[in-house]
């Protein structure tokens, strides 16, 4: 019998291969969503790499005008079909290396496209998913013209008023030529998944099996409207002082100075109109960290943000867990990502019960966090694409506010340091079994 994948979520990849096509024109998120798409299965650990054509495109044409895109244009026409074989190509020997989910991240726009790109993948054993954004919110599409002139290669260092200009008579060319998936003729019988301004309405099509169905709820839960999401630990709790971990105890004086310093931090970055949604654990630690901030602020607590169950070993130091149980210790520093403490959890088991977390976080707009070591690395790898083996050894320091803003070609970062002093509970891979100072590789 086949075996199935290992991937510790319970999707079955056996044998499955899913090319996700993505289809619509420019400023309509799809780089975003192919992006996003590419990380969430990542960080469930199902293989999956994201094919943008407009890479391929820019080693013959790193920063073209609008006028390569036009129609009648035959040597860009020429070189934008090369992008896309070389693309399809590198993909299909992907595949055939392993992969799972290939993201196919071009616009698309034809129908003599999406045809030879399913006809490609059918011929080697390649299920085929079209998901089409489409939007004709002229305040979303303006803000992802804004998006794209910041932080696509394309524009990279020209003048930005100049550059939406460039952008904007690019998507006239694609509108010439950009058919919709066809739902009432040749089409109907492709797996598709459609979403129409920015989730109203959603269409779906002959969607096939359990993967492309997780798939496509994941995408259903997704908008492309700006947003950002502020992660922050409790502030240093009593445990944190004496090296102990787990456990529900209350903040020491430098936590509780950490709790009155946060609205100050908070109102920093995201500023004094902007509605925040305060997500905590149901620890009080986290409860306590976040009791300062404004009163117009919606505040929920969540269970799945709970800190890493550490079973018999919650309340101990790592010392006392090495003496009482060294081969544990020495288990968990060989696979920290998968150790499971005895009666508790491991990361892979945080990661399974944060999903339902993802997906909120996915739908709504502006978050803030506050929460726990473990629970914020695994967050904080799905935003920034970590590899989750590693995740477990990320520095993640007490009375800090970190800033994540989702974009097309990935995550921003800002950090706020409150400048006041905590103890490190981060501990190196080894024999240690203290906390130390963090290594320049876990920063």
């Amino acid at each position: 019998m086949p075996s199935e994948a290992n991937n510790g979520v319970g999707v079955q990849v056996e044998d499955t291969k899913i090319c996700v096509v993505m289809v619509g024109l420019p400023a309509r998120g799809k780089s975003y969503i192919a992006q996003i798409a590419q990380r969430y299965l990542q960080w469930l650990s199902i293989p999956a790499q994201t094919f943008n054509v407009g890479n391929y495109r820019r080693n013959d044409a790193p920063q073209p005008t609008a006028d390569f895109f036009d129609t009648n244009n035959a040597e860009g026409e020429r070189k934008r079909r090369a992008a896309a074989v070389a693309a399809v190509a590198d993909m299909m020997a992907w595949f055939r290396s392993g992969g799972v989910v290939g993201i196919l991240d071009a616009t698309n726009s034809t129908k003599e496209r999406r045809k030879w790109v399913a006809d490609t993948c059918t011929a080697e054993g390649v299920e085929v998913l079209f998901v089409e954004s489409k939007c004709d919110d002229d305040d979303i599409i303006m803000a992802n013209i804004r998006d794209v002139k910041a932080t696509s290669p394309d524009y990279r260092g020209q003048d930005p008023e100049e550059a939406a200009q460039d952008f904007r008579k690019r998507i006239v060319n694609y509108e010439k030529i950009y058919k919709t998936i066809d739902a009432d003729g040749d089409e109907d019988a492709y797996t598709y998944l459609k979403i129409m301004d920015v989730g109203k309405q959603v269409i779906i099509n002959h969607i096939q099996d359990y993967l492309q169905s997780r798939i496509v709820y994941y995408l259903m839960n997704l908008h492309i409207r700006p947003r950002s999401v502020w992660l922050s630990r409790h502030g240093e709790s009593q445990y944190n002082l004496h090296g102990r971990i787990g456990g529900d105890t209350l903040l020491s004086q430098r936590g509780e100075l950490y709790a009155r310093k946060l609205p100050e931090l908070v109102r920093e970055s995201v500023g004094d109109d902007r509605p925040l949604t305060v997500w905590t654990s149901t620890l009080k630690r986290t409860i306590a960290t976040a009791r300062f901030l404004p009163q117009h602020y919606n505040q929920l607590q969540w269970k799945a943000l709970d800190e890493l169950d550490s079973g018999v070993c919650d309340g101990l130091t790592y010392q006392e867990i090495k003496d009482r149980y060294p081969d544990d210790f020495a288990a968990r520093d060989e696979d920290k990502y998968n150790y499971r403490y005895r009666g508790g959890e491991s990361y892979r088991d945080v990661v399974i019960r944060l999903e339902p977390i993802i997906m909120e976080l996915e739908r709504s707009e502006d978050i803030l966090i506050v929460t726990h070591q473990a629970v914020l690395r695994c967050i904080y790898a799905y935003f920034m694409k970590k590899d989750q083996t590693k995740s477990p050894w990320m520095n993640v320091p007490l009375h800090t506010l970190i800033k994540l803003t989702p974009r097309a070609y990935g995550t921003e970062e800002v950090r706020y340091e409150a400048n006041i002093p905590a103890v490190s509970t981060w501990r190196g891979k080894g024999s240690t079994a203290k906390h130390e100072n963090p290594t320049p590789e876990s920063l």
